[in-house]
């Protein structure tokens, strides 16, 4: 077997209203509803389903809780056009710019939180990795 991609992680939430506008607002997320009564935010080809707290949907985490992710998060933009809009929409820095390094190589990432207090890592690749092993 070989695991070729991410397709969707999940977030238990405290409010799934205020993570919907937090995710659609600041990074550019699209609401997507479905099943019963069901949420999810797409970016590119990727999705983050929503649990709210106590009400988790079943298989989930042993250990599901708001605020216990850590993600990173690539975006095409300048990590400069990235300060401005953070800047823009009152959203703290709470680390960066600083540089890592990435599954495909160099990257410079700034860290906010998220309303439950995720922490995101927002990330562009200096360069990448020409292989994709």
């Amino acid at each position: 077997m070989r695991v070729a991609h991410i397709d969707h992680f999940v977030l238990t939430v405290a409010d799934i209203p205020s993570t919907v506008e937090f995710y659609s607002t600041v990074l550019g997320m699209s609401e997507h509803r479905y099943g019963e009564d069901r949420r999810a935010l797409l970016f590119g080809r990727s999705k983050i389903n929503l649990h709210q707290q106590g009400c988790e949907v079943q298989p989930n985490a042993r250990h599901a809780q708001p605020g216990s992710a850590d993600v990173c998060l690539i975006v095409d933009e300048s990590i400069e056009e990235v300060l401005g809009e953070l800047s823009d929409r009152g959203v703290s820095v709470e680390v960066g710019p600083v540089q890592r390094n990435g599954a495909m190589g160099l990257m410079t990432s700034v860290y906010i939180r998220d309303p439950d207090g995720n922490l995101i890592e927002l990330s562009k690749y200096e360069t990448q990795r020409s292989d994709e092993g």
